[in-house]
């Protein structure tokens, strides 16, 4: 597994076109190796600028914090 640090929030576009949004987590265990927790959304947004909006106005994340696939 990879030490760079994993962004928080992920947003992707799933089979039928729409945009979804997972919220990861990242905890280091004794070893100092990261455990990654990754909830996805319920909600389902038309552009991926929309998911990006709505992570900036519910989590006040910034842009370095959202990454794409």
């Amino acid at each position: 597994m990879s030490k760079i640090p994993v962004r928080p929030y992920l947003v992707s576009k799933d089979s039928d076109g729409r945009f979804r949004v997972t919220v990861r987590t990242t905890r280091f265990n004794s070893q100092n190796y990261p455990l990654v927790t990754s909830i996805l959304i319920e909600e389902i947004f038309a552009t991926a600028t929309a998911a990006k909006n709505y992570i900036r106005s519910e989590y006040a994340a910034v842009a370095a914090d959202i990454a794409t696939t």
